[in-house]
Formats: C-alpha cells, sequence, structure tokens
C-alpha cells in the first residue's frame, strides 16, 4: 500500500520555499510579519491559495501522516493513509474554490496548528525547506528572513 497520494503534484524547490515563506510569516505575527504579508497578499490572491492547497497536500502526503515502513500493513496505517487522503482532497478543494488570500491565510493556519502537534512550527519548516532540492537538485534555497 502507497502512504502518499499519487495526486500529489510535484511542486518546485521555489515553490514550496515560498510556500514555507507565507507559513514562517503567518506563524510570526509580527508586525514586520504582517507587512510582508500584505506583499502576499496584494500580489497573489488566488494563486497563493491555490500554492497553499498544493504545499498543504504535500505537507500532509509526505511529511505529516507518513506511515512507518513497519506499519504500512497494520490497520492504523491504513486508516492513517484515508484520513490524510480526505483532508488533502477537501484542503485542495477549499484552496482551489476562489477564496484568494483569506483560504491561504486561513490554511497557512491549519499547517501550523498541525505542524506544532509533531514539531517546532520554524525547525520543521527548516527541514521541509532542505528538502525542496530534492526534486531540482540544482536548485539552491533563497534567504529566508526569520
Amino acid at each position: 500500500m502507497e502512504t502518499t497520494s499519487p495526486k500529489v503534484p510535484a511542486l518546485t524547490p521555489e515553490q514550496i520555499w515560498r510556500a514555507a515563506d507565507y507559513v514562517e510569516l503567518v506563524w510570526q505575527d509580527s508586525e514586520e510579519a504582517w507587512a510582508r504579508l500584505e506583499e502576499f497578499h496584494q500580489g497573489d490572491g488566488r494563486e497563493l491559495a491555490r500554492l497553499m492547497g498544493e504545499f498543504g497536500a504535500l505537507l500532509l502526503a509526505d511529511y505529516l501522516t507518513v506511515v512507518p515502513a513497519e506499519h504500512v500493513d497494520c490497520e492504523a496505517g491504513y486508516v492513517m493513509d484515508k484520513l490524510a487522503a480526505v483532508a488533502i482532497r477537501y484542503l485542495k478543494r477549499w484552496c482551489y474554490s476562489g477564496g484568494g488570500a483569506h483560504v491561504a491565510y486561513t490554511t497557512a493556519g491549519f499547517l501550523i496548528e498541525v505542524m506544532q502537534e509533531v514539531d517546532q512550527v520554524h525547525q520543521f519548516l527548516s527541514d521541509v525547506r532542505g528538502s525542496a532540492p530534492q526534486w531540482n537538485p540544482a536548485a539552491s534555497p533563497p534567504a529566508v528572513a526569520s
């Protein structure tokens, strides 16, 4: 049994870094972060919501709900796989509904809540950024402001 959805598209490293930057700004919740968030919201709108849907699907499928190999054949592994599939479908449907910046912001908040259950948000996003080049080894991550 596969533990990831074949419907999760391959995001470019740049898209992953951009989405991770956005989530981190939402998490920081500072005056400076709000100014930078405003730039995201004015420049992207619906595209930002779509990106957050795809990024959320990637996190849920490949990072947050991955069933360890020794449990793939267990009933719990099967249930986790199905729960992840439902969450991904719902998240992507919602993000593609045309909600724009509000949907992107709420999606980032949801992902932050999920990440906080498994790790520190900053460290988790750092790990995701670090593994992004596996899709494009020639890419190097941009500098991230904290």
